[in-house]
């Protein structure tokens, strides 16, 4: 199975179904993202945009604030189509952190903030971490990408 809970996680409280997706049209440029919570049959989406960002970004932001928004630690099963994303909580952090937030060549790691937000979500919960094909007709990421493109498409029609 692919996943790799949070340290300090338990494996006590509710389970909650999350999809996450997130993008840009150009990369980089106007971005959205999106994540739907399923728990006990009800759902909760939740979106965002940003005027000038990148897809790796989007992706990111989208499984923090998701993980963020639940209110007590549970068990998470987070499908995500960004292998950036997964292999960077289930692989590659616990590198980054031993070199002090440095990357293999020994350059600083890219977006640094939003990889400790979303490790630090992640800690609360435990999470199992699912890659889904993205546009290969999986429903609900279908539906999170809809979302994210709505919201980075609704920049115009909002002030940030």
């Amino acid at each position: 199975m692919d996943s790799e809970p949070g340290d300090s996680a338990t494996a006590a409280g509710p389970e909650v179904e999350i999809w996450t997706d997130g993008g840009c049209k150009p990369n980089p440029g106007p971005g959205g993202w999106a994540a739907i919570l399923r728990f006990r049959g009800r759902e909760r989406e939740l979106t965002g945009a940003e005027r000038v960002t990148t897809n790796n970004r989007m992706e990111l932001t989208a499984a923090a604030a998701a993980l963020e928004a639940l209110t007590r630690p549970c068990r998470v099963v987070l499908h995500t189509d960004s292998q950036y994303v997964r292999n960077g909580v289930t692989r590659w952090h616990t590198g980054w952190v031993r070199r002090n937030w440095r990357n293999a060549a020994g350059d600083p790691v890219a977006n640094i903030d939003l990889w400790q937000r979303l490790l630090a979500a992640e800690k609360q919960h435990a999470v199992d971490w699912r890659w889904v094909r993205g546009h290969s007709g999986d429903e609900m990421n279908e539906r999170a990408d809809q979302l994210a493109t709505a919201a980075r498409e609704g920049l115009d029609d909002r002030v940030l």
